[in-house]
């Protein structure tokens, strides 16, 4: 069972790096680095590829640290697919874009949903930490595009809608942030008490299940 975590890690981790790759070996003309980082699509699939091959390596599964940062990727790649669906049409019309915005923002979760963190995450303090990702780019794409005229995502776009409109679309956003990442550690806690539970029943004899 290890090994094939490895390897589906492992597997998934070098296909969102290499994208990335791809994406920005093969960018439209005119987008230099800074913009092409400053899309949230590839922040959270380069991240996501980082934490999947971290997860890959032996003796790396299960520190607190790289648990933290699982969960960061799959909330924003989590975020990365809804946001692409519902605001930005969700055509892909390439292979990249595909894995972008298909594979990945169910790869992440899905390694969440099935691999749980050991230990118990703190929720609060995670929860915090997670969300404040997204609100530093919050603010870095409304100050970059003031000073540029750029804005990576159309509803972000201040100088044609307006920042009343634009807050309109954080607040939305935020509210999707916040239930994702608050589902994503409920279930880590749920499923950690139901193993758990099992390992303990696993030990208790079967005539003793049977009439408790």
């Amino acid at each position: 069972m290890r090994g094939l975590v490895t390897a589906w890690r492992a597997g998934c981790g070098l296909l969102a790096l290499g994208t990335v790759a791809v994406a920005y070996a093969f960018r439209r003309p005119g987008l230099d680095a800074v913009d092409f980082w400053s899309y949230w699509t590839n922040l959270s699939n380069c991240l996501g590829g980082l934490v999947l091959l971290a997860g890959a390596l032996p003796g790396r599964r299960g520190g607190a640290a790289l648990d933290r940062l699982r969960g960061a990727a799959a909330l924003y790649l989590a975020i990365t697919g809804v946001v692409y669906a519902l605001l930005l049409g969700g055509e892909v019309a390439n292979w990249p874009g595909w894995v972008q915005h298909r594979l990945m923002p169910v790869a992440l979760p899905l390694d969440w949903l099935l691999f749980t963190p050991v230990r118990r995450l703190p929720p609060w303090r995670t929860l915090l930490a997670w969300l404040a990702v997204p609100l530093g780019y919050l603010g870095y794409v409304l100050a970059h595009g003031a000073r540029t005229r750029w804005y990576p995502y159309p509803f972000l776009n201040a100088d044609r809608y307006g920042y009343p409109a634009v807050a309109g679309y954080a607040l939305l956003l935020a509210g999707i942030f916040t239930a994702a990442a608050a589902a994503l550690l409920v279930w880590a806690d749920l499923r950690r008490r139901l193993l758990r539970l099992g390992k303990r029943l696993a030990g208790v004899p079967s005539w003793v299940r049977e009439t408790s």
